[in-house]
């Protein structure tokens, strides 16, 4: 038999986790939201172009 795993909820777990969210979010400045938008964005127009890239290798792959 497995034992079963029981989560216990108490107040100070609910206070450390508010508590770490806070201070991340009060810690994260302009230019590090900035440059996860650049990257972000960068990202996105990568995975677009490999998947047309693909698409266009398949499509040619097919026609053979």
């Amino acid at each position: 038999m497995k034992p079963e795993v029981v989560m216990q909820e108490n107040s100070s777990m609910k206070a450390g986790t508010a508590g770490g969210l806070l201070f991340v979010l009060l810690n994260v400045t302009s230019a590090e939201l900035l440059k996860t938008a650049v990257l972000a964005s960068i990202g996105a127009a990568v995975s677009f172009t490999v998947s047309l890239v693909l698409k266009m290798i398949v499509r040619k792959m097919r026609g053979k």
